[in-house]
């Protein structure tokens, strides 16, 4: 009985070891972020070097003069990366702009599809997608302009 215990426990144990692996699953990583860019993680990196050298100052492990050096050397590190981050940035906003004036091959220009997320948005906060096909239906509207299905009035419940 007991060794039939320890067999199954044994064997649990091995499946919940494996399952992640077997199913490919993989850990979030610990701050929620996604990758960083090589900017990003040198901003990172120079700010936690600015918090390390001000605990050892205040810890004694440094004296004032080394931890005047330091800090403006580390502090340098940190505003050269976060002026390179504005700038591609900027690069980034430009892009985007510059895109937003394209026209695609199908003859949409970028305008035209944000102006259909933007309406889409829309009928989602205002509760007039239909729920049987997914069409935005315009505010106050009672039934569906695609499909025809009762939609929900704000306090009414379709039949």
């Amino acid at each position: 009985m007991i060794l039939a215990g320890v067999v199954i426990l044994t064997v649990l144990s091995v499946f919940l070891i494996f399952q992640p692996i077997l199913t490919g699953q993989k850990a979030p990583s610990a701050d929620g972020e996604g990758d960083f860019s090589d900017l990003t993680h040198r901003k990172r990196m120079a700010l936690l070097a600015l918090r390390d050298v001000e605990y050892d100052y205040h810890a004694g492990k440094l004296d004032e003069e080394d931890y005047k050096a330091l800090k403006s050397q580390v502090a340098a590190e940190a505003l050269e990366a976060l002026e390179a981050l504005e700038v591609e940035a900027e690069v980034a906003s430009r892009n985007l702009a510059e895109g937003a004036a394209r026209v695609s091959a199908s003859g949409v220009s970028m305008a035209e599809v944000e102006a259909e997320i933007s309406e889409m948005r829309r009928s989602i906060r205002e509760g007039a997608i239909c729920t049987q096909c997914g069409h935005p239906n315009p505010k106050g509207s009672r039934f569906c302009a695609e499909c025809g299905t009762a939609l929900a009035v704000q306090g009414v419940t379709p039949a």
